[in-house]
């Protein structure tokens, strides 16, 4: 089963090759013919991937799924999950990718962890998960989102405080909320971990946060890369007592705690990454690690990320300021019909993948007029978090199933060509884009360089986010052992792609869908303030 990232054997092995023969991992030294294995986890909505990467051969070893569900029978916008759920399905899937490796095993040096933007852990003094989770699209809290902006003169003013915006999905807002709702909760707790770190911390025992997860939770400040003081002031002083320290993002947390080494058959020495956001491992294993360079990620959502040497402000909040996972800072757009708008149409008319695409590509661009506005489950990027699909433009010749479909995969792409468009107006302008995920089609490939208006380069790794914290688990490993590796080099050498598969934009076609996007954004500019939308 074994998925390549490069060619074994080429050049751009660089350091590595060295340092595959000097250092020594859980199993004993390296030699030419032995292989490291790098193992990356990502917690996401849906469940918990697990992925082993042999350094050597540049490939995906194992590989394991584990779902997990939303707790159900909750008030309306309510969206949580059970912390608990997630350390069951991350201690299945490791295990499921060590059966794969068999004696290979013992040659596992290091463990990264990714984590959904939200998921907010408390632990009490005696390490008990005080309360479920709750996740982006709980929309619970959003009068104590409002609260916390009127305190700091709104956006704009948090903007300038942090150089990020906390809004309706940001522990900040959950926090204050818990103070006010639950009260018991919060005063119980004396550790607030996100979903990443609260997984590392089961694996190591170590109680830390690298700046990438720390910038997701709108308790921020970017350009100092510290925890804000005036923000924890003002929802409560505890807090500064509650958020792990911060450590840097290329040096482990720790070792395996022995408990967990014993029963998977590991050495007590695997080391643990500091872990990171998502998005942030994601962009990693796309190979967008040095200022400039920007990724796509297509999966349940849609991720636009570029990536810059300093904090990415922007002052209308659309654009979400982070840290990345490899010491710098990165601006991140983020759509969320990617897979829904296509997927119900595909429904309604009982098409596989390849039928739907089949029909997008029967249909020329523009779907002669038809446009749609795939807000099916509300959007982030614009905002409308109770937004709605709107279908514009019909006529007896394009209401057809076909012409739906190619407004449907053109309504996704406009989408993201908005968040593009906004990473532009922040300076970014990336020679081409780097697209990893499973949305990554050939119709969908080259639909996105026409919108783009420039070359798409998927990458090979469709397990984006868990490849990513593998990475980091791997430059975690060489730079403590004293071999230091940067996230350039490692880049360089797991991240491929296929130039054949390379999309270049037509210029003609991406005259025409710059004109619709335009025109999708007049039409959110006009319904929404008159509450259609």
């Amino acid at each position: 089963m074994a998925q390549h990232f490069l060619k074994p054997g080429l050049s751009s092995l660089s350091g590595l090759e060295r340092l595959a023969r000097t250092v020594r991992p859980a199993g004993g030294t390296i030699s030419a013919a032995t292989h490291m294995h790098f193992l990356g986890i990502e917690i996401s909505h849906g469940g918990t991937r697990a992925v082993a990467i042999d350094l050597e051969a540049a490939s995906i070893s194992a590989e394991a799924w584990v779902p997990h569900a939303w707790i159900e029978g909750l008030p309306s916008g309510y969206r949580e999950q059970d912390p608990l759920k997630w350390i069951e399905a991350a201690d299945s899937a490791i295990r499921q990718c060590l059966a794969m490796l068999g004696e290979e095993k013992s040659r596992v040096a290091a463990i990264g962890v990714a984590g959904p933007q939200r998921g907010l852990v408390m632990l009490d003094a005696t390490n008990r998960i005080v309360r479920p989770s709750k996740l982006q699209g709980d929309t619970s809290v959003k009068k104590q989102a409002d609260e916390i902006a009127r305190a700091f003169g709104g956006a704009p003013g948090l903007v300038e405080l942090t150089g990020q915006a906390p809004g309706i999905d940001s522990a900040a807002a959950e926090c204050l909320w818990l103070k006010q709702h639950e009260p018991y909760h919060f005063q119980r707790a004396t550790s607030l971990l996100t979903a990443q770190d609260f997984i590392s911390y089961w694996l190591s025992g170590e109680r830390s946060t690298d700046a990438g997860s720390a910038s997701t939770t709108g308790l921020f400040d970017l350009r100092s890369r510290s925890w804000s003081a005036d923000l924890m002031e003002f929802i409560d002083p505890k807090l500064a007592e509650l958020l792990p320290p911060v450590i840097a993002s290329d040096q482990p947390r720790g070792n395996l705690r022995a408990a967990l080494a014993r029963e998977w058959g590991l050495s007590g020495e695997v080391q643990i990454a500091p872990g990171s956001g998502a998005p942030m491992l994601a962009t990693l294993a796309a190979g967008c690690v040095t200022p400039g360079t920007v990724a796509v990620e297509l999966g349940n959502m849609g991720v636009v990320a570029g990536i810059r040497d300093e904090p990415v402000i922007d002052f209308r909040s659309e654009v979400a300021a982070l840290c990345n996972a490899a010491g710098g800072w990165m601006g991140l757009g983020t759509t969320g019909n990617v897979a829904i708008a296509p997927e119900i149409l595909r429904r309604h008319y009982g098409w596989s993948h390849d039928e739907f695409e089949a029909m997008v590509a029967s249909v020329s661009p523009g779907a002669d007029g038809l446009l749609l506005l795939p807000y099916f489950s509300g959007e982030v990027m614009p905002r409308l978090p109770e937004g709605c699909g709107v279908l514009h433009g019909i006529t007896p010749a394009n209401f057809t199933p076909a012409h739906l479909a190619r407004a449907a995969a053109e309504g996704v792409a406009l989408g993201l060509g908005y968040a593009m468009s906004r990473l532009l107006d922040l300076g970014f302008d990336p020679p081409e884009i780097r697209l990893l995920g499973p949305g990554s089609s050939p119709m969908m490939r080259q639909l996105l360089a026409d919108v783009f208006g420039v070359p798409v380069a998927p990458v090979s790794s469709h397990q984006g986010a868990a490849v990513g914290a593998a990475m980091q688990a791997a430059v975690a490993f060489f730079n403590h052992s004293g071999e230091p590796l940067g996230f350039s080099e490692i880049a360089s050498y797991l991240v491929s792609g296929d130039p054949e598969l390379r999309c270049l934009p037509d210029p003609q076609t991406h005259e025409l869908y710059q004109q619709l996007m335009s025109r999708q954004q007049y039409l959110v500019d006009t319904l929404h303030p008159a509450g259609f939308l």
